[in-house]
């Protein structure tokens, strides 16, 4: 891919999500476009959830924690992430946040194939 090629695309990635310091190699741009370019019919709405069980020791002795992750694909093009957590002696907790950093859409996309 020349030069001018690369920045149009890294320009267009740029419209939907935060491109700032970030570099590409050409399969990583090349990647992000078909994502913005399929992100309506293939991602929009479609959401995710992971769930995991372990023991965890504090000062009170063991616990066991119930944790709960979910990914789900805004109306933007982006990423919103879920996490929640339940203790068995009671502790709880859970945030949320929005991802539009390119960086970050493609691990996720790098993650799941």
């Amino acid at each position: 891919m020349d030069r001018n090629e690369k920045k149009r695309i890294r320009d267009y990635i740029g419209e939907h999500l935060d491109v700032s310091g970030t570099r590409f190699t050409d399969d990583e741009a090349i990647r992000l476009r078909d994502f913005i370019d399929q992100y309506d019919e293939s991602y929009k709405g479609r959401s995710e959830t992971r769930r995991s069980t372990h023991a965890g020791w504090s000062s009170d002795g063991k616990y066991i924690r119930t944790e709960e992750f979910t990914d789900t694909f805004t109306d933007e093009v982006g990423l919103r992430r879920d996490y929640g957590y339940h203790d068995d002696d009671g502790q709880s907790g859970e945030s949320s946040h929005v991802v539009r950093d390119a960086r970050a859409i493609l691990n996720w996309l790098r993650e799941r194939g």
